[in-house]
């Protein structure tokens, strides 16, 4: 049975592309409001990489090092008297981002990176997804994620999986070598 939703009727589930929905073919870019925009972006060009690509005192929009997009992300300095975000324990609002990267051995290398910062914070196998978690200078978190080819999901694609994630035995049975599907590394 359809259901109804904001005056539209949708069948359940969605399998095959619609011309009636929005045509949306990925998200773009994510805007974060921060106590110090140059801190949390001086954060993403040492330990993840990114690029600035507009810097202002005020602002900053920054780009993965292998995007093309104009920009991934931008952060909006709101001054250091701000309160820690409470998405998630007492308001509504985003739990996480997740960042791609295009094999395990990168992964591997991010993890590395994250610890060094003293930025990671939790590890997942989620089936689907090989992820890391972990927060930037204002505590908001984020994840940096593998994507497991999806001729691999098998039955986990239906599944909320949250299992310890060893990425040292992936690496090993894989060599580092797995590229995601979408990243066709």
């Amino acid at each position: 049975m359809p259901a109804r939703t904001y005056g539209l009727t949708i069948s359940q589930p969605v399998k095959e592309a619609r011309l009636d929905l929005i045509r949306i073919v990925g998200m773009n870019h994510a805007v974060l409001y921060v106590r110090d925009a140059q801190r949390t972006a001086t954060f993403y060009e040492q330990v993840l990489g990114f690029l600035r690509i507009i810097d202002d005192p005020r602002f900053v929009f920054m780009r993965a090092s292998e995007s093309a997009n104009h920009h991934d992300i931008a952060f909006f300095t709101i001054g250091e008297g701000a309160a820690d975000s409470e998405a998630g324990r007492r308001t509504v609002g985003l739990y996480h981002l997740a960042w791609e990267v295009p094999t395990l051995a990168a992964l591997a290398e991010a993890r590395e990176r994250l610890m060094e910062a003293g930025a990671l914070v939790g590890a997942s196998d989620h089936g689907a997804n090989k992820s890391l978690y972990a927060k930037d200078p204002d505590g908001l978190e984020f994840e940096v994620m593998w994507l497991v080819p999806a001729d691999r999901w098998g039955a986990e694609e239906h599944e909320a999986i949250i299992r310890p994630l060893d990425l040292d035995a992936e690496m090993r049975r894989d060599g580092g070598r797995a590229a995601s599907a979408v990243a066709g590394e």
